[in-house]
């Protein structure tokens, strides 16, 4: 179990340095579909993380790593709705809090895959 979860690390590593890179793509002129796209795998995949950490007993830094990962998705969802309220200058600052909530996302991949190491 141990070895597909790291194989899952790998993979949603990959799709976060993706993500990072369809929305530069996007921001710049091309079409923020493969973006929003990418984001159900990044939801999907922590979960799957959690399913095969819990199943496999890897121990509850590997389980509630990808149940972060998970929640900060969640949040940017939740940030990009909200801010298709707002106009101008105030829609940036809240939509602002999405790239910080990937930010931690990043983060939290790299914790989970240097627990890994050790």
């Amino acid at each position: 179990m141990r070895k597909l979860y790291t194989g899952l690390t790998v993979l949603l590593g990959v799709a976060v340095g993706a993500q990072f890179y369809f929305a530069a793509a996007g921001a710049y002129g091309a079409s923020y579909r493969p973006h929003h796209t990418l984001g159900y795998v990044i939801f999907s995949l922590p979960v799957l993380m959690l399913i095969v950490a819990a199943v496999g007993r890897l121990g509850a830094p590997l389980v509630i790593g990808p149940a972060v990962v998970a929640g900060l998705v969640t949040v940017e969802v939740i940030v990009a709705a909200v801010s298709r309220n707002f106009d101008g200058t105030a829609r940036g600052l809240v939509f602002g809090l999405h790239a910080l909530a990937a930010v931690g996302i990043l983060l939290t991949v790299w914790r989970i895959a240097n627990r890994l190491r050790s």
